[in-house]
């Protein structure tokens, strides 16, 4: 499968290697069709990886990731034009961080809102799926460094594409993948990212997850 990620950043570039590895080719995409970074990762990885920009990566990809900072999506996904993205699966791994009054960082859309959402209502012709964004980014792709059982969720509103998705993190070893349902969902895996900030700092390790107990 061609998958485009958006992002050359540490999740791009994890995730990205991950689907090289599983036998995917991949368009890493950025601002720049020469992204150092990006460049960087492509002669690591072999004849399968590439990079470009933003519309060269959603142009070429079957799937594609969205792992830019969620402060920036919108105007990332902009930048890979609606028309690349119209039909496609696209993964939403961001989280809406804000950094500009320091540490801890807030949410920058919260309660009402989300990026998965504003994704969605941008681009209603692409078919959203947010998960991946309630856990780092080693554990992303190998959630056995995290020993037991523990949950990745996911949400969006196209049954078809959350299925898609879900057999592909299946092959990264993702075992347990709770449906929240539909696109507004994402107000809630977003808003785990404090807590999930918190308990790094408590925990002095981003190499946890979370795991939900049930009768």
């Amino acid at each position: 499968m061609r998958v485009g990620i958006l992002g050359t950043g540490v999740v791009g570039q994890t995730i990205g290697g991950k689907l090289v590895e599983l036998g995917h080719d991949v368009r890493l995409g950025s601002r720049t069709a020469t992204n150092e970074k990006g460049a960087t990762w492509v002669a690591q990885h072999g004849s399968r990886a590439s990079q470009g920009t933003f519309a060269d990566a959603a142009s070429f990809g079957e799937i594609i990731f969205n792992c830019t900072s969620g402060t920036v999506s919108l105007e990332a996904l902009r930048s890979a034009g609606a028309d690349h993205l119209a039909g496609k699966v696209l993964v939403d791994v961001s989280n809406p961080l804000d950094f500009s009054r320091g540490m801890p960082p807030t949410l920058s859309v919260c309660n009402t809102d989300s990026v998965g959402e504003q994704i969605q209502r941008t681009f209603p012709d692409a078919k959203v799926v947010k998960t991946l964004n309630t856990t780092n980014t080693a554990v992303m792709v190998d959630p056995a460094v995290v020993p037991g059982d523990h949950d990745l969720f996911i949400c969006g509103n196209d049954a078809d594409a959350k299925a898609t998705v879900s057999e592909l993190l299946r092959s990264f070893g993702w075992r347990t993948i709770i449906d929240l349902g539909d696109i507004s969902a994402s107000r809630g895996v977003e808003m785990l990212l404090p807590l999930w900030l918190r308990l790094m700092g408590t925990f002095k390790t981003a190499t946890f997850n979370f795991h939900i107990a049930r009768s």
